[in-house]
């Protein structure tokens, strides 16, 4: 028997009155946290969910989110984490294909109105029979759209016995954002993310009683498996916030003496480009705490983690997976020196290499990541087809492009996807990226191919400026021109005050093309 719940039960058990999670000026202990689990537990067991079912979860950073995700898993059924930023259509589709029974659903705000799609999108689909609100106001009993969670949950006991589930029973069904089509489901074991928890626990140092940061989304498998799971699995603290804020951000980790920071680069560089309110003594107090700053999601551009290492004092581990493999799949691991722009090396039990589009072996690259070990999923949901498109032997392949040095350590050059072919040329935009973020006058940078009728594709750079920099467009060419082969520069450069982001913080190129 094995059931990823067990992180909480055992932090519960151990020390049941240290602050699990906080919210502004809420405190909940990991007694509390674990009551409410088990009262989420009785009542899906009360309305007839059991092992196997599924039930989704849509929800931001707040405190329902674990509680409810737990209590699911106590029930031994499904959770299937909804991104918050989804209408009522892509809700619907959601549920509709992964056989949700029920749905659990943040009341929403004005600015983020998701009580009234999740309600909506949960009338259009049939199958789905319970539906749960997670109040805006605490303990809130009285809500629009349904039955509030406290309503429900009121007369339920406050233990449980964790449902008998296997190592090789799903857990969780996670939809990567960003896929090309129509999402599919990627089903996870308990042995997926208990492993991937472990060893992420054993990989990241200590502090004794660690407080955790949890700005990246609990419905992303980064936040789920890094921060939430693991945390949980260390006994720590884990202080929420429903949305990334530079500023906030910097306040948080302050006040709560943040030890551990999980983020993805462009949180990274939203700190360090923040501006106004911290002085250098609050800086270096932040510095002090930190002793942990992860990075995964996507690949860090240099100058960002060279800046971030000088300014906090620590230098930033980077990481690589994805929702396919619970995620993580490599680090830099804390007992080796890391190495720059890497994503590290396989974790413990967990195999990689390179292959080629026919699945032969690439050697030292470039070739596409395929992943093989405890991390892997079992398959896409329901879908057998694209399962055998992408696994074989066990391998996993990633899509992502890499070459490999000859101490083992992997470097991605590009998502697949993302490849510009210029006039039959093969141009990685991370290279491009990499070198515009060296000029004093760029910011951030995003590269993509778009349309041109001789050469098949041309190159673009979306930039956004350093505040008060005067740099044009041909001077940035021109710069590039000097610095890359002819085939490689960016011929237009379009200057932007932000760019689209999915809501884990990666620039989604797919709007910029």
């Amino acid at each position: 028997m094995l059931n990823l719940s067990v992180v909480l039960d055992d932090a519960a058990h151990d020390t049941p009155d240290r602050d699990a999670l906080v919210f502004g000026d809420m405190r909940l202990s990991y007694s509390f946290v674990n009551t409410i689990a088990n009262q989420v537990a009785n009542l899906l067991r009360s309305r007839g969910i059991g092992p196997g079912d599924k039930v989704a979860l849509a929800c931001p950073n707040l405190p329902y989110f674990p509680m409810v995700y737990f209590g699911i898993l106590k029930a031994g059924a499904v959770v299937v984490p909804l991104n918050v930023l989804l209408k009522r259509r892509e809700i619907a589709y959601h549920l509709e294909d992964s056989d949700a029974k029920a749905l659990f659903c943040f009341e929403g705000t004005p600015e983020l109105p998701l009580g009234e799609a999740g309600w909506g999108a949960f009338g259009d689909i049939p199958g789905c029979e319970q539906f749960f609100v997670l109040p805006a106001t605490p303990l809130a009993t009285e809500v629009p759209y349904g039955e509030s969670l406290w309503a429900a949950i009121g007369d339920q006991p406050g233990e449980f016995e964790t449902e008998q589930t296997e190592a090789t029973d799903t857990a969780v069904i996670l939809y990567p954002s960003g896929t090309t089509g129509r999402p599919k489901g990627a089903e996870l074991t308990h042995q997926n993310m208990l492993m991937n928890a472990m060893v992420n626990d054993s990989m990241f140092e200590g502090s004794g009683h660690d407080v955790f940061l949890a700005a990246l989304p609990l419905f992303h498998a980064f936040g789920q498996s890094v921060v939430l799971n693991t945390g949980f699995l260390r006994h720590a603290t884990i202080v929420l916030m429903p949305r990334f804020e530079a500023g906030a951000t910097l306040d948080l980790m302050l006040a709560e003496k943040i030890t551990f920071f999980a983020g993805v680069p462009t949180m990274y560089w939203g700190l360090l480009t923040h501006e106004g309110g911290h002085d250098q003594g609050q800086l270096d107090q932040i510095a002090a705490n930190l002793t942990t700053a992860a990075s995964g999601g996507s690949a860090m551009p240099l100058e960002v983690l060279t800046r971030f290492g000088e300014r906090f004092g620590v230098d930033v581990v980077e990481g690589y997976g994805l929702s396919e493999t619970s995620p993580v799949a490599s680090f830099n691991r804390p007992d080796r020196p890391a190495r720059p722009g890497s994503i590290g090396q396989p974790i413990w039990g967990v195999q990689m290499k390179l292959v080629e589009d026919d699945w032969k072996d690439a050697g030292d690259g470039p070739g596409e990541i395929a992943v093989r070990g405890h991390c892997v999923m079992k398959g896409y949901y329901q879908r057998p087809e694209a399962s055998a498109e992408v696994m074989r032997d066990g391998w996993f392949r990633t899509g992502d492009i890499a070459r490999r040095d000859e101490d083992g350590f992997y470097y991605i050059i590009d998502r697949s996807k993302d490849m510009i072919i210029r006039g039959g040329f093969n141009v990685y935009p991370r290279e491009v990226e990499e070198l515009l973020m060296t000029h004093p006058g760029v910011s951030l940078a995003a590269v993509v191919g778009v349309p041109h009728d001789s050469h098949g594709e041309e190159i673009k750079a979306y930039v956004i400026p350093v505040h008060g920099a005067t740099t044009t467009e041909g001077e940035l060419v021109s710069w590039a021109k000097e610095n890359l082969a002819n085939y490689k520069y960016p011929r237009v450069v379009e200057f932007r005050d932000e760019l689209p982001m999915t809501a884990t913080g990666k620039i989604l190129k797919r709007e910029l093309r």
